[in-house]
């Protein structure tokens, strides 16, 4: 991927959930993911991702963490590509995003938000943790990828994110590839604030979408929650989740609208990476 002149890229953020993106251009390798995500002395993102064009109005998504490994999915990275396909075409009521759980349908809303249409998640199961001295109940639940997501009971602004987050993460009972690990305050019977602590990026994220709908997916099996449901985000805006037509595979699916935006277009150089 050399160029003299750097690479082009585009700096986009979902909900404060930045990434760097790439349109048609193939995937930096993981050394060069991680050293263009690194804060402070690179561009600085919670991932990296590359958009490609298909036919029939279909683009290619293609997914990776800050430490470089590769995610089937990341909703806040999905809207931020919908955003950049609705660019190239400006006409479209909706697009298909290809990504490694599966198509999303996207639409347009506006010039700062976007929406896509998941599958509601299978039944995830309540297990119980013991991390940090204590048990910790919650609910692991795949969501395109793994979570583990927590009623917090206290002040949110006061949860252990940053201590308890990383044990939780990587806890044996969820498996060798760990999970992403969500402090949930319900406010029923549609609304939910959250935080996240997300696998990949080893840190707490101003937003996580496929989080957001792993907790609300948690709120209505226990029958807390119903939709419309309003997920705020650490960064505080909104994840807005509503119910959705059926796709063609017959799952039943949610619409995930929430920001979505082109915050800087430009060349990275080549003293930003490895």
């Amino acid at each position: 991927m050399s160029d003299p002149d750097g690479t082009p890229f585009l700096l986009v953020s979902g909900a404060g959930n930045d990434f760097i993106a790439l349109v048609e251009r193939p995937a930096p390798a993981a050394e060069t993911i991680r050293a263009w995500c690194r804060r402070g002395v690179s561009v600085g993102a919670d991932g990296l991702f590359t958009l490609r064009r298909m036919a029939g109005g279909r683009y290619a998504l293609d997914y990776a963490n800050a430490d470089g490994a590769r995610a089937d999915l990341c909703l806040n990275a999905a809207r931020c590509a919908a955003r950049l396909a609705f660019e190239q075409e400006p006409d479209a009521g909706s697009l298909t995003i290809e990504t490694g759980a599966g198509d999303l349908i996207a639409e347009p809303i506006d010039d700062t938000c976007t929406a896509v249409r998941v599958p509601v998640p299978a039944e995830g199961r309540q297990m119980t943790l013991r991390a940090n001295g204590r048990d910790v109940p919650g609910w692991r639940i795949d969501a395109g990828v793994p979570h583990f997501v927590l009623w917090w009971q206290g002040d949110l602004d006061e949860a252990p994110v940053a201590s308890l987050g990383p044990v939780l993460r990587a806890h044996a009972d969820l498996g060798p590839d760990g999970a992403n690990v969500h402090f949930v305050d319900l406010d029923p019977p549609g609304r939910l604030r959250i935080r996240s602590y997300e696998r990949g990026v080893e840190a707490e994220t101003l937003a996580c979408g496929t989080g957001a709908v792993a907790a609300a997916a948690c709120g209505i099996a226990e029958g807390r929650l119903s939709l419309p449901i309003a997920a705020v985000t650490r960064s505080g805006f909104e994840l807005r989740l509503d119910a959705a037509p059926e796709g063609p595979d017959g799952l039943d699916r949610w619409r995930l609208s929430g920001d979505a935006r082109i915050v800087a277009r430009g060349r990275i150089a080549a003293a930003a990476g490895p």
